[in-house]
């Protein structure tokens, strides 16, 4: 019997007996002597008509432990699997019939595979009957033929069948054997146990062939990526179950492959948004202003470098993050170990040719809209999170919180925006007598581009400072220098007022979605040391600041009503996240008195990081997000946080060995 006949009769075959009829041994009677003429795949393998292929087959929801005693479910879940089962065993009989020229060595090996999947079939059938399944009861996809059948050489079904998809089950069949083992059903756990050693045996003889194959000098990994078109990506080798380093070890692949797949992640259907750390548009914009190309000082470089891995916390896991550094296998994997679920992360070049489902920088300032406009035409038009043009220059600016200030009406210790020195003199000396005055440049955020004149000074302080903030920036605050209680900030989410899918898209109104309040932790010049995060805003709060809050300043319907319905006038057509911070202050008699726009930020801020990191990892404690300066710590300090296991309830989100400047770690607190 020749190979070629039981390929066609696996490959062909309109019944489910001819199919699993077990093909013979190698030796026993089966030759390679006469392969024939290379065919052309067909639209699909011969089924029987309840097992024809289609693309919306069924596709199995894996139960859980507590769901695998369940017949229904594993059925199901058989029924799948078997089906996968057959799809590898037709791929493999293709392989034979597309590729009559490959080696002898490597022929035979995919037919003792193929085999192998026959058997695999048949357990799963044996299992599934138990179950009260019959095979052909649920509809079956048609996903592997589509990726795999239309390959053009060996190389291509190694690198999609055994290192992809294959690999991918060194994780499943290991991780569902241990489960159904550990919930008495010996059975399917042997099924699963005895697919696991054979699927080491498919991997491993894709991994000796890919590296015949691939080009000399390329690590596997560099191949592996390179070799693999979308939909497929690297990604897509790992099952939705606990990473099996040791399977991958047993099938022949090296710590470097490994280390980079174990990190490596990519969207599994839904279209993937885009995420991008431009932490100085503020700068950005001051550079724009001035027509000259923005190009970051020390400080600021090292805030873009640094904590770029700060988009983790409110990206989805089937999002891409663009990086400027990729943070490194090891610090990823460290992530991982921590609950932290990564998404796509990619360097800035390394994304093209992909359907996107939308881009969200930290803010839409000049570098940000340069950067992604390559990507515009990949999102949809009736997606709201398009490419757009730099947002004007006043939304990043302290002017947008005054204006916001004058459409409230409100005036306890508000600020007046100026755009000269003679006006910005002017509310100065209006301000002397009262106490000290602070100035703030227009652009400056964080509390960096700050100026206090003291009480008693005299304005010939700060008109140096004054003719430079009005040069560089355009413009300044002048407002009362209050004597901070507690700082906090509320967040929202600007979308649009339609719903998203409408076409085409045309910017309808938007909507200012309330998402939470955080409690900010500054230093006594304003400056930026960190957030907390609160189950109950209110929890922990000093009990005089919390009876004035919500007795007398009414903060909820402020929050909640009055500010929501003032932004979208404020800021038209804008979609994405928006900040408010504010301010609790004594006033000279002793009294509390609430700012309750002490800044508008049109863009991400920190305290929407944390409240992302509150929801992913601690909902029900409480939470703290600090940016710590590198140089201010010890050398104690620094190696404890560059362990692999600092303690049970902190997360270093960026390396700290490799950080210029800065360090962020989040803490649950209470755990």
């Amino acid at each position: 019997m020749q190979m070629r006949d039981v390929a066609e009769r696996i490959l062909l075959a309109q019944s489910l007996e001819e199919k699993l009829l077990l093909a013979p041994e190698l030796g026993d009677g089966v030759s390679d002597d006469a392969p024939g003429q290379a065919v052309r795949a067909p639209d699909r393998p011969g089924r029987p008509d309840e097992l024809r292929i289609v693309k919306k087959g069924v596709r199995a929801g894996f139960p859980g432990v507590n769901r695998l005693d369940d017949d229904r479910e594993r059925g199901k879940m058989m029924h799948f699997l078997a089906n996968h089962e057959l799809l590898a065993a037709e791929l493999m009989a293709l392989v034979l019939l597309k590729f009559p020229d490959a080696p002898k060595e490597y022929r035979r090996g995919v037919y003792e595979a193929m085999r192998e999947e026959q058997m695999h079939t048949r357990m799963y059938l044996r299992r599934m009957k138990d179950c009260g399944i019959a095979f052909g009861e649920l509809p079956v996809n048609d996903y592997f033929w589509r990726l795999i059948a239309p390959m053009e050489t060996p190389m291509d079904f190694v690198t999609r069948l055994n290192l992809t998809f294959e690999q991918a089950n060194l994780d499943f069949s290991k991780h569902y054997a241990a489960l159904f083992r550990q919930v008495g059903d010996t059975g399917t756990a042997a099924v699963l146990e005895k697919i696991y050693l054979d699927e080491i045996g498919h991997v491993g003889h894709g991994v000796r062939w890919f590296r015949k194959w691939k080009a000399e000098g390329e690590t596997d990994w560099q191949a592996f990526k390179k070799s693999l078109t979308f939909p497929l990506a690297p990604a897509k080798a790992k099952g939705i179950a606990p990473f099996n380093a040791e399977g991958r070890r047993l099938a022949g692949f090296d710590e470097d492959f490994i280390n980079h797949l174990e990190v490596c992640e990519q969207s599994r259907g839904r279209t993937p948004v885009v995420h991008w750390f431009n932490p100085n548009a503020e700068s950005c914009v001051v550079a724009a202003a001035a027509g000259r190309t923005y190009a970051p000082n020390k400080v600021e470089s090292a805030l873009e470098h640094d904590l770029e891995l700060l988009t983790l916390a409110w990206c989805r896991p089937d999002d891409v993050a663009l990086v400027r550094d990729h943070p490194g296998n090891g610090h990823l994997a460290r992530l991982q170990r921590a609950g932290i679920k990564l998404p796509e992360i990619l360097e800035v070049g390394q994304l093209a040719d992909r359907k996107l489902g939308g881009l969200r920088p930290w803010a839409w300032s000049p570098d940000a809209s340069a950067l992604l406009r390559q990507y515009a035409a990949d999102v949809p038009d009736n997606r709201a999170w398009k490419w757009r043009p730099a947002d004007p220059s006043g939304w990043l600016s302290k002017e947008v919180g005054v204006r916001l200030e004058k459409r409230l009406g409100l005036t306890d210790g508000s600020g007046v925006f100026c755009r000269d020195r003679d006006t910005a003199l002017a509310a100065v000396r209006e301000r002397m007598g009262a106490g000290d005055v602070l100035l703030k440049a227009a652009h400056a955020c964080s509390g960096r581009g700050h100026k206090r004149l003291r009480a008693g000074g005299s304005e010939q302080e700060v008109r140096p400072w004054l003719q430079n903030a009005l040069a560089a920036h355009g413009g300044v605050v002048v407002e009362p220098w209050l004597e901070r209680v507690m700082d906090f900030s509320v967040l929202y989410e600007m979308k649009p007022g339609a719903e998203e899918g409408e076409a085409p898209f045309t910017a309808p109104p938007t909507q200012a979605g309330f998402i939470g309040m955080t409690r900010m932790e500054n230093d006594d010049a304003g400056r930026f040391l960190g957030t907390r995060i609160y189950p109950k805003w209110a929890a922990g709060m000093d009990a005089e600041v919390a009876e004035f809050l919500f007795r007398e300043a009414g903060v909820m319907q402020w929050y909640r009503e009055k500010i929501p319905m003032e932004l979208p006038g404020l800021l038209p057509g804008y979609v994405g996240p928006v900040g408010v911070d504010a301010m609790v202050f004594r006033r000279v008699d002793g009294s509390l008195g609430l700012r309750h726009v002490v800044e508008l930020n049109v863009r991400m801020t920190m305290g929407r990081v944390a409240m992302e990191l509150h929801k992913k990892t601690c909902p029900g404690r409480e939470g703290s997000l600090r940016i710590l300066r590198k140089n201010k710590l010890s050398a104690d300090e620094l190696s404890t946080l560059s362990s692999q296991d600092i303690d049970s309830t902190s997360v270093v989100i960026n390396d700290p060995q490799t950080a210029r400047e800065f360090i962020a770690v989040w803490t649950v607190i209470g755990a």
